[in-house]
């Protein structure tokens, strides 16, 4: 136990450190407040503490639950079952997911509430879609085009206002309750089927339910007319506890009931097993209790501030390149990237190294978010970006190894988590607030294009990864004809010689 709880202190300290060292030595020379940098101070130590605890429990409690109740809902054989219990869990995991509330609070346009219910029940019927697709095994690169053609369809009657934070939306649901639940669900699905390709067929599950809340928040734009006001609430540490403390629970007593359910008419685990599991969701409840307090009392003001300083500055052109930085360093803290990398790594057997997913992550993020600053300063459609860049990632997907464009795809859910939403997000509003911008269309969608970054770089990755395995069976084809070539020589030379 002590040698694991050493490997998540160091694999915690690789991910928040950094990012955070980044923009402490920025703040000092933009002169924050000192309250504000002892928020933020106090912030990273519940950050690393949350990270610790959430790794721990969340591979104890969530990914062992949904994996078994994949496949019991599997074994049944009745798709009915597999249709209402998915649809549940769908929108039960999604309606208390604490990055949709952040972002939800921050979007004040129109009530949180019911930006919430539309987004979780998109989750939910997407959830299904998924599950189904494994079950009749569907070709993920085709569901995934015709999802996307119906988005882009909607989209031409929606109100401008509202495409950002439909993206926006699409990648704050699949945060660190909902991915690793997720992923799991669909690998004991996978598994239960029995197919050789079970381990692939899990992956993909991410990506298509980021696509339902995109869809249920244009449909939403075609009934609500948005207004901008911001009177997002801020708390201090104490009220941020108090009230994720509760968001938190709310969150994990569905999966805990259907835990209790599971265990009574189809899991029959042992006493052990059981208070492991429990164990593992106390863990999980402290561990995001921690992470999410830290990141909104001490990342929230603080990434608002940068972001109107350096917009304020002579030289506003520097939010781009210091918005690159942070966002090249602040993905690999995110809980739900650190759990995906980690099942990628032990689905494939290590041939796609957590290393270089987290290089291909950082990278695409990086240029998503110097794309987002742009926007800001220039006041760009999100249109110019969204558009070719999805398109790109579609067609792209037919030419990839299949287990890659489904990692792409769930890697664009899991990189817009709670760091993004609780940092980024305001960096980029206060930016827009100092330069005078439209909130609405200019600040918000950077979520969007933090999802959408892992969709082009990590299939970019598949491309070479597929490239590189053929120049490698070209060369050995070559060096067994040379080979072959050079025996039949020494075959014919004894003849000759006589």
């Amino acid at each position: 136990m002590n040698k694991i709880l050493f490997e998540k202190l160091k694999e915690s300290l690789r991910s928040i450190v950094p990012v955070a060292l980044i923009i402490f030595v920025i703040s000092l020379f933009l002169k924050v407040p000192g309250k504000d940098l002892l928020e933020f101070g106090i912030g990273t130590v519940l950050l690393v503490a949350g990270l610790i605890l959430f790794g721990l429990g969340a591979e104890t409690s969530m990914m062992a639950i949904a994996e078994k109740i994949g496949g019991v809902i599997t074994k049944k054989r009745k798709l009915t079952l597999l249709i209402v219990v998915a649809l549940l869990i769908g929108f039960l995991i999604t309606i208390a997911e604490p990055d949709l509330w952040v972002l939800a609070e921050q979007f004040v346009a129109i009530p949180s509430l019911t930006l919430i219910l539309f987004v979780a029940l998109g989750v939910g019927v997407f959830l299904v879609i998924a599950l189904l697709r494994i079950t009749f095994q569907i070709k993920l690169t085709i569901v995934v085009a015709i999802s996307y053609a119906i988005v882009f369809l909607i989209a031409i009657f929606v109100p401008n206002q509202f495409v950002p934070v439909a993206y926006d939306s699409g990648g704050v649901t699949t945060g660190p309750i909902t991915v690793p639940f997720i992923m799991a669900l669909g690998l004991g699905v996978a598994s239960a089927r029995g197919s050789h390709k079970s381990r692939e067929d899990s992956f993909g599950l991410v990506g298509l339910c980021s696509i339902g809340p995109i869809m249920a928040v244009l449909i939403m734009g075609l009934i609500f007319d948005p207004s901008y006001t911001d009177n997002a609430s801020s708390l201090n540490f104490f009220g941020y506890l108090l009230k994720f403390t509760g968001e938190i629970s709310l969150a994990l007593l569905p999966l805990l009931l259907f835990f209790i359910i599971f265990q009574i008419f189809g899991f029959r685990l042992s006493k052990r097993e059981v208070i492991r599991i429990l164990i593992g969701f106390l863990y999980t409840l402290i561990g995001l209790v921690l992470f999410l307090t830290g990141a909104n009392a001490g990342l929230l003001s603080i990434g608002s501030y940068l972001g109107g300083a350096i917009a304020s500055l002579e030289h506003n052109y520097l939010l781009i390149p210091i918005g690159m930085l942070f966002g090249f360093t602040i993905v690999v803290a995110e809980p739900a990237v650190t759990v995906l990398t980690h099942q990628v790594e032990d689905v494939t057997s290590g041939a796609i190294p957590r290393k270089v997913m987290n290089v291909a992550l950082s990278i695409g993020v990086s240029i998503a978010v110097g794309l987002a600053c742009l926007r800001v300063l220039t006041g760009i459609s999100i249109w110019y970006i969204i558009l070719p860049g999805y398109l790109f990632a579609i067609i792209i997907s037919f030419f990839v190894p299949q287990i890659f464009m489904a990692i792409a795809f769930d890697s664009g859910g899991s990189a817009s988590g709670a760091m993004t939403a609780t940092f980024l997000v305001p960096f980029a509003t206060g930016a827009a607030s100092a330069l005078g911008s439209n909130i609405l269309t200019d600040a918000f969608g950077l979520v969007a294009l933090v999802a959408l970054a892992p969709l082009v770089t990590i299939q970019l990755l598949g491309l070479i990864y597929k490239l590189k395995g053929r120049k490698f069976k070209k060369e050995e084809a070559i060096a067994e004809d040379e080979i072959i070539n050079l025996n039949e020589v020494q075959n014919e030379t004894p003849n000759n010689n006589s």
